[in-house]
């Protein structure tokens, strides 16, 4: 199940909060308005059906019984790794127990297959996930498979009597998957306007797992009919993809930087160099931008480091916005940045262009910066940040054209003609064409300090 998680109010807290303190509760009205009807759909059909419906059989029981025990017993076997891939993964997420539940759509009625469901999303919640995900946005995760539970099974049931047919199995996964998921991008949509296809509805490979997962759960259903302990052959292999599917987020948190979300200094360092050498085929290097925030040792200084942190998240954030998504942006360390505009290779291009159009980009960062204002809750009440500026460096490739070490360079010292400048301006110079012999760079440990000249910064 993707958990476009935009409304979550931040990790858990170790022990949770009282219900009415809960962070739901300061959602925009329509967001909130939306997450409390989705929720209460769930309860008042699964009450319905519960209240309607005759009592399970004992055929019917079993299943649910046998389907929540191997729910359980694979929580238990993955505790370690789901705890990790929430850890790495963040918001968007695959819950990989649909294989359960979506067993248990098929072959028990909708509100029995709903209540299994519940059991096992919020025995992996209390095992795996309370750390990271707050109680309310898993209720409202439950209340999303409640419903496609229920309208899943709805679907089945309206075939009568088994045998099924394959079509069927196909239309319930169908059914399934755009339940939860279309109510999840619903709320997305709510909390982020103008949000695209992949905020909505997560990564191409995140959903090609769950109809994978989806898969195994019809043909869970199918061992269950047959010979019930034959599923457990599928707890080892169901590990082995729980695994496979850490190494996204594994490379992911190696190759970005962890406040930011940027690129880190070492990843942004390679791609750079890979464009620069025209690997790319169809784009070249439109020149080199460093940024560096000007007296961002007062803000922290003045209003601590958790505030320090949520100003450099908030630049990133600006960042992204402000370039083209191809660019590569990345945080050299500290409170500086840097960006890599990336041009077509076709046509011919001039170092005179080149140059405008890095000054344009580094002008937009300039001005969108400066235009930030950041509320941050602290214990004294909302505190307001603005007033942000920062000073920008461009190198632009010379004719013959330049490595990466003699960009960084250039446009190092070109932020420090910014910075003599007086701070919030824009310095762009052209780098000196590269040597025949090509050499490496070293990438500095915290920041910019490894590349500055000698004496020619000693403050921000």
């Amino acid at each position: 199940m993707p958990e476009r998680g935009s409304f979550s109010g931040g990790p858990a807290r170790a022990g949770g909060r009282a219900p009415h303190r809960w962070p739901v509760w300061r959602l925009p009205r329509l967001l909130l308005g939306t997450v409390l009807l989705v929720e209460a759909a769930a309860a008042a059909l699964l009450a319905i059906d519960l209240l309607t419906r005759p009592s399970p059989t004992a055929a019917e029981l079993g299943a649910g019984a046998v389907l929540c025990v191997l729910g359980i017993a694979y929580n238990e076997l993955a505790v370690g790794v789901e705890r990790e891939r929430r850890r790495l993964g963040g918001a968007s997420h695959i819950d990989l127990s649909s294989v359960w539940t979506f067993a248990a759509a098929l072959v028990l009625p909708g509100a029995d297959a709903a209540v299994v469901a519940a059991v096992i999303l919020l025995h992996l919640w209390a095992r795996a996930w309370r750390q990271w995900v707050p109680l309310h946005r898993q209720l409202f995760s439950v209340a999303t498979v409640v419903l496609a539970c229920i309208a899943a099974a709805a679907l089945v049931e309206s075939a009568g009597e088994p045998p099924r047919p394959l079509w069927l199995l196909l239309a319930a996964i169908v059914v399934f998957m755009a339940v939860n998921s279309g109510l999840i991008a619903a709320v997305v949509a709510v909390s982020t306007p103008r949000a695209g296809p992949t905020t909505l509805f997560g990564p191409t490979d995140e959903n090609v797992l769950e109809l994978g997962m989806l898969c195994l759960g019809a043909l869970a259903a199918i061992v269950l009919a047959l010979n019930p302990a034959l599923l457990l052959l599928m707890l080892l292999p169901l590990y082995a993809v729980l695994r496979a599917a850490l190494i996204r987020p594994l490379e992911a948190a190696a190759s970005t930087d962890g406040k930011t979300g940027l690129l880190n200094a070492a990843t942004w360092v390679a791609e750079a160099e890979r464009v620069l050498a025209g690997t790319d085929g169809a784009e070249r290097a439109g020149g080199v931008l460093i940024l560096d925030l000007d007296h961002f040792k007062a803000v922290n200084d003045t209003h601590g480091h958790a505030v320090g942190d949520r100003v450099l998240t908030a630049v990133a954030d600006a960042l992204r916005r402000v370039v083209r998504a191809p660019d590569l942006v990345g945080r050299m360390g500290g409170e500086e940045f840097v960006v890599l505009p990336k041009r077509a290779a076709c046509g011919t291009r001039s170092v005179e262009l080149d140059s405008v159009e890095l000054e344009v980009v580094a002008e937009r960062i300039r001005v969108h910066v400066a235009d930030l204002r950041l509320e941050v809750a602290t214990s004294r009440g909302p505190l307001v940040i603005a007033g942000l500026t920062v000073s920008v460096g461009g190198a632009v490739a010379a004719a013959g054209g330049s490595d990466l070490a003699a960009l960084l360079q250039t446009a190092d010292t070109a932020l420090y003609e910014a910075k003599r400048a007086g701070r919030n301006t824009v310095r762009i110079a052209v780098t000196s064409p590269a040597p025949p012999s090509a050499h490496s760079i070293s990438v500095p440990a915290a920041g910019r300090g490894a590349r500055v000249p000698e004496g020619a910064r000693s403050e921000d």
